[in-house]
């Protein structure tokens, strides 16, 4: 698969992933029931298997090993970060405040993997403020 449909599929993934994980997590301290539901904790790992695997390919095709590009790795130990709060944010049982916390957490960690992704650099946007 070419270059362009790749980072296109990889990015229709980031913003299915964001988009969803938003509404449930939103749904989720509203109390929402649906999102105990079967499509609510099925379709997240059906886009998640999307996004990774067009970042595997991304990877593959410009020949980047995290090792080699530290804002690939950058990217990856954001994806973890994210991931662990995104199942604090939407596991019940957890307090509310912890979850809301969790959330917005996630929410700020997805941003700063996204202004990685862009600025290629490991301090995201953060490498902007240097100049």
């Amino acid at each position: 698969m070419e270059y362009a449909s790749l980072k296109a599929i990889h990015q229709a993934a980031v913003a299915l992933s964001l988009a969803g994980f938003f509404g449930r997590g939103l749904a989720s301290m509203r109390g929402a029931a649906w999102v105990r539901g079967r499509l609510a904790r099925t379709v997240p790992h059906v886009v998640d298997t999307v996004l990774l695997a067009s970042a595997l390919g991304l990877a593959w095709t410009w020949r980047h090993v995290p090792a080699a590009a530290p804002w690939l790795t950058a990217k990856v130990v954001g994806v973890v970060v994210y991931i662990g709060l995104g199942m604090v944010a939407l596991r019940p049982g957890r307090p509310l405040p912890v979850r809301a916390a969790a959330w917005v957490a996630a929410l700020a960690t997805f941003a700063w993997i996204v202004s990685v992704a862009i600025t290629k650099s490991p301090l995201g946007v953060l490498a902007l403020l240097r100049r």
